[in-house]
């Protein structure tokens, strides 16, 4: 019984060995939600009045989280979103305590990288709320929140199918495929909410902008969203286990890495 609730936990994710990578994990989730943050929301202060300015504004959420992807993506997953750590902890692909840190890293480094917005920019422009999420009024919060809902279900949808170890041939897409999908997202909801997408994203710029109105949409909806996509692939889309041979001609197909390689050549000549 104790084993098992342990495992649930993920204690053995956190102690032991494995505790000077969950350190290195939660500063990598700290440094990607704030440059999220400050790249993200400081292209809403920045561009506002900008004609056209949605498209500017998805453009750079999508860019930085495919350079967090690409840059951090192997040292701690690169969830940079509550939505997507809930999803991986209801999924059991990660342990709770696990997901907890995480989140709070993301909160963290979500708030720092608003606060260094803050500090970088002149006053003229905090009056555009610097990428705080606020419901429009021509919808209500109802809407907003299913709003979220989808687009936190498109996010991990992608993050899942991106991830899936049984599709090899996904890896090299993979920050480029979650980048397209958060921009997506903002082309679709920029003018309604401000799009979220992200729990601690819109955390960080409330906290800054003192502005809480609503403020649960912008949690509630992105992580039941992302918890339905994550049970969807895992029981219905998830790619079969394939064999060893398989494993091998998809890798060569795609492997960039000499490291890669040479487990591959061991791996054939087993």
């Amino acid at each position: 019984m104790a084993g098992r609730f342990k495992e649930t936990l993920g204690i053995n994710e956190v102690v032991g060995k494995n505790a000077n990578t969950i350190w290195k994990a939660l500063i990598a989730e700290f440094i990607g939600n704030l440059l999220l943050n400050f790249f993200g929301c400081g292209s809403v202060a920045t561009v506002a009045a900008v004609p056209s300015s949605f498209v500017l504004i998805s453009l750079a959420f999508g860019l930085v989280i495919f350079v967090i992807v690409s840059s951090v993506g192997h040292v701690s997953g690169a969830h940079v979103n509550p939505a997507v750590t809930v999803a991986m902890v209801v999924t059991r692909n990660i342990g709770i305590l696990k997901g907890v840190l995480y989140i709070v890293a993301q909160c963290l480094g979500s708030l720092a990288g608003s606060a260094i917005l803050f500090g970088l920019t002149p006053n003229r422009i905090h009056s555009n709320g610097l990428g705080v999420n606020i419901v429009s009024p021509s919808i209500t919060a109802e809407q907003a929140f299913g709003v979220e809902f989808m687009l936190g279900f498109v996010l991990v949808l992608t993050v899942f199918g991106v991830c899936d170890t049984n599709r090899f041939e996904s890896k090299a897409i993979g920050p480029l495929a979650i980048g397209m999908a958060v921009c997506l997202g903002h082309l679709i909801a920029v003018d309604d909410d401000g799009t979220s997408m992200n729990p601690a994203r819109s955390f960080g710029a409330a906290v800054i902008a003192g502005v809480w109105e609503h403020h649960w949409v912008f949690w509630a909806g992105p992580i039941l969203g992302g918890v339905v996509a994550g049970l969807l692939y895992k029981y219905v889309f998830a790619a079969p286990q394939t064999g060893p041979v398989k494993i091998i001609e998809r890798y060569t197909a795609v492997v960039t890495d000499e490291n890669e390689l040479g487990k591959i050549q061991t791996i054939s000549k087993a």
